[in-house]
């Protein structure tokens, strides 16, 4: 654990965790979004250009069946390939900005000396340490908690009153990552819509065909030409379907198991905001004395 140096002087200009720094978003000039929470047309680029960067990548293997099940069946198949990248690039933004928080869990904002008391009257100065270490402490999940309660300390009067605090802004973390998670819920449900869309496409081209060939009155390679059109729209319908069921699959595990981290990373933080910060908290009462008239 890092201990920040209670004696150090102002940092801010050279805070060691710098919110632009570290936040792939900003590194291009967008926005971040709070928290963990992704720029969504910043995200909705990077699927776009991988989008490219993936049908590109199979012009050299034109022909082949994995190439042929990307690029000849439908403009689904194309819209899933899509949404699949786009949901990709909001996992990994997200997997980057949850562990550039958890950095914060590895810092001391209290100094640990024994002779420190935290209280009303030393509350400036654990913030002055704060803004020493993290150039925006209200960008990060555990700093913002912090000094949310801290900034009201001298305002309360009991201890449970910052406990309270710290649980009110857990419970809002919490709501902020599920809404995080609204848009990528909508792409994997969408996703395997469009397979089923896809296949009924496909099942459509199929019946057409087939109807066309016991119509026709040609000879046998008229009948083999039109059963060509027959199989590719089956191929449409089961290969748009097998390419997004499996998406979204692979999409939903991904998206349970950082979901299941960011929850324990919010766990961290309340704990670590009761036994760093709500422990060590000393409120001196102030006791009046009031002279009794005399009788």
């Amino acid at each position: 654990m890092e201990q920040v140096n209670e004696m150090e002087p102002d940092l801010k200009n050279e805070a060691k965790i710098s919110w632009h720094r570290s936040d792939i978003e900003s590194w291009f000039g967008f926005g971040g979004g709070r928290f963990t929470s992704v720029n969504n047309l910043f995200v909705m680029l990077i699927g776009l250009f991988l989008t490219v960067c993936f049908y590109a990548a199979l012009i050299p293997f034109e022909g082949s069946f994995f190439a042929d099940m990307f690029t000849k069946r439908g403009p689904t198949q194309h819209a899933t390939t899509f949404l699949t990248f786009w949901s990709a690039a909001i996992l990994f933004m997200k997997w980057r900005k949850l562990a550039n928080q958890r950095r914060l869990l590895n810092y001391d904002f209290i100094p640990t000396r024994p002779d420190f008391v935290l209280g009303p009257a030393t509350v400036d100065q654990v913030l002055h340490l704060i803004y020493g270490v993290v150039d925006f402490p209200r960008k990060f999940t555990l700093t913002n908690r912090i000094v949310i309660a801290l900034s009201n300390l001298k305002n309360l009067g009991r201890v449970s009153d910052v406990d309270d605090i710290f649980r009110s802004q857990g419970d809002t973390d919490e709501s902020q990552m599920e809404s995080s998670y609204t848009i990528l819920n909508g792409f994997i449900w969408a996703i395997p819509v469009l397979g089923f869309i896809g296949t009924v496409l496909g099942l459509s081209e199929a019946i057409s065909a087939f109807g066309g060939v016991l119509q026709g009155e040609g000879g046998m390679d008229q009948i083999k030409s039109a059963l060509r059109l027959v199989t590719g729209g089956l191929a449409t319908a089961f290969e748009t379907t097998l390419v997004a069921l499996i998406a979204a699959m692979v999409l939903q595990l991904a998206m349970t198991f950082l979901k299941r981290n960011e929850q324990n990373f919010l766990d961290d933080c309340s704990e670590y905001c009761l036994m760093k910060v709500v422990n060590r908290i000393r409120i001196q009462m102030i006791e009046q004395s009031y002279d009794l008239p005399e009788e």
